[in-house]
């Protein structure tokens, strides 16, 4: 009898992974591939889908096979993931009409947000949101499309989002799960999955939208032409798929009320489940891909992507030193600000180097440094970033408390996982005890355990959850959290504070 093994895939902002398990969920082989994010104008981020989303996954499929020698008969199932609430039109033969205008670090649809809430009523919005419209909400999207590229309206055949797209690329199926959808998409369907006629009213046609599947759901079998790209054999089932931090909860193993996930990639995303819907303008909230549950979540826009600023910045020579053979950049910064005080020294930053999500939203806000004084150097500056995202992250867990909502379990994952002294930092911060998961490949594992659930070759979600293994434990040490809290304190002063400066340098700098 053949093997059975299973395919998973995630396309994210910079790179894209992927990662083939056996019926036991034992990684046989992972990879990965680096892109680029195009940023034309302020505010503005953009993938080409044919270019980034779809050669990639074609990379990595066929690298992945090559590697391990698997037959592409074996392969049983398919699971891809893709960043979140972004927006791709195309045509009637799926070609994307324009670049892929990304999730919420793309904040040009501001304007369209005005107009959305003017057209529903603040009341209306909060109502169907639990908070304002933001950018990371794609009617906005699309209605900005229709408003400033007409032509490109008028010729879409489908709204789609990333992972929408490479269910389409590897099926010829329109198709998009219903936690990305009835979330991101909200309010253009209705709670059955189909089109809600009265809200797409302006923005766009219902039958521009693609069809809601569940995350687990059959989206159909790869196609001849695919099986060319891809290396992948004919027929395979390919399930709906769905966002990165949908699939890296899985991943984890967030399947039960309680359980949370702390994302940190090139940004910070957390899904934390729970039992029923909470309200709260701060932050997201929507049904999640299990059954019966739902979700509070909640996105920063910067966390790896603002020490990776810190490392081109500021760490030029270590860079240099690396692509010559010497230390890895980032492992110099660790070096660098181990020794530092908790405080960095009396600087505190404002990680909004490019606007931010939760629970601000404001894409207008700006990174800010203070404290600064002439004893200081790179590593104070370092250090202080690193700080700031998990300032970023504590606020968002007064908010939790705030709502009486219950954590009982916390597990991180992403590339911040790697830098252990960070991990730490983030558990004293918050003063609570975290996890990381045995296998920290991330949403592509949890694209792959889905699916198996999705061919039916593990029952459920529960099944799932048996099969994720604790990597390293994290403790916050009771006198570190109290030193921080002096530091993020000021935090939690500077934005209110230099809003409306923050604003008016926005405004100049146009």
């Amino acid at each position: 009898m053949a093997d059975k093994y299973f395919l998973g895939i995630d396309v994210g902002t910079n790179e894209s992974k992927g990662v083939i398990i056996d019926k036991n969920a034992n990684v046989i082989a992972s990879t990965f591939t680096s892109h680029g994010v195009e940023n034309p104008k302020p505010n503005y981020f953009e993938h080409d889908a044919e270019e980034v989303w779809y050669k990639d996954l074609c990379i990595i499929s066929n690298k992945l096979l090559k590697e391990t020698g698997i037959d592409p008969k074996e392969i049983k199932g398919v699971g891809c993931s893709a960043l979140s609430s972004d927006c791709l039109p195309v045509d009637k033969d799926g070609k994307p009409l324009r670049k892929a205008i990304l999730y919420g670090i793309d904040a040009r649809a501001m304007e369209e947000c005005k107009i959305l809430t003017e057209k529903w009523g603040e009341e209306k919005v909060i109502e169907l949101f639990g908070r304002p419209l933001g950018s990371s909400d794609i009617a906005p999207k699309i209605l900005w499309i229709k408003r400033n590229e007409p032509e490109v309206f008028e010729k879409t055949y489908k709204f789609l989002t990333a992972s929408s797209y490479l269910a389409y690329k590897l099926t010829g199926n329109y198709t998009v799960d219903r936690f990305l959808g009835l979330a991101s998409f909200n309010p253009l369907y209705n709670n059955d999955g189909s089109p809600n006629e009265f809200y797409c009213e302006g923005i766009c046609k219902p039958d521009q939208l693609a069809d809601v599947m569940w995350t687990t759901d059959i989206s159909g079998y790869v196609t001849e032409k695919a099986s060319k790209d891809t290396g992948l054999a004919v027929g395979t089932p390919v399930i709906a798929g769905g966002d990165d931090s949908g699939a890296e909860a899985i991943s984890s193993g967030v399947m039960t009320p309680g359980d949370m996930l702390i994302q940190m990639g090139s940004t910070v995303y957390m899904i934390l489940c729970t039992e029923k819907l909470y309200n709260d303008d701060r932050l997201w909230r929507e049904a999640f891909i299990i059954p019966n549950t739902f979700d509070i979540s909640a996105g920063t826009n910067t966390s790896g992507a603002l020490t990776k600023w810190i490392r081109d910045v500021y760490y030029k020579d270590k860079v240099e030193e690396e692509k010559n053979g010497g230390e890895n950049a980032y492992q110099a910064i660790m070096n660098d600000i181990k020794d530092i005080p908790i405080g960095s020294g009396g600087i505190v930053t404002l990680p909004y180097f490019a606007g931010e999500r939760t629970p601000i939203n404001d894409s207008k806000a700006k990174g800010l440094v203070i404290g600064l004084d002439l004893a200081h150097d790179r590593g104070n500056i370092a250090r202080s970033a690193y700080e700031a995202v998990c300032y970023s992250i504590k606020q968002h867990f007064d908010i939790f408390e705030e709502l009486e909502v219950p954590i009982k379990n916390i597990m991180v994952t992403g590339g911040g996982t790697k830098n252990p002294l960070w991990i730490q930092m983030l558990s004293d911060i918050l003063g609570l005890e975290i996890k990381t998961p045995a296998i920290t490949i991330g949403a592509s594992y949890g694209d792959a355990l889905m699916a198996m659930i999705g061919t039916g070759n593990i029952e459920s979600f529960e099944e799932a959850s048996k099969l994720i293994k604790i990597g390293k434990t994290y403790k916050p040490v009771k006198e570190n959290t109290e030193k921080y809290l002096k530091f993020y304190e000021v935090y939690n002063c500077l934005y209110n504070i230099n809003k409306n400066i923050m604003h008016e340098l926005d405004e100049i700098k146009r």
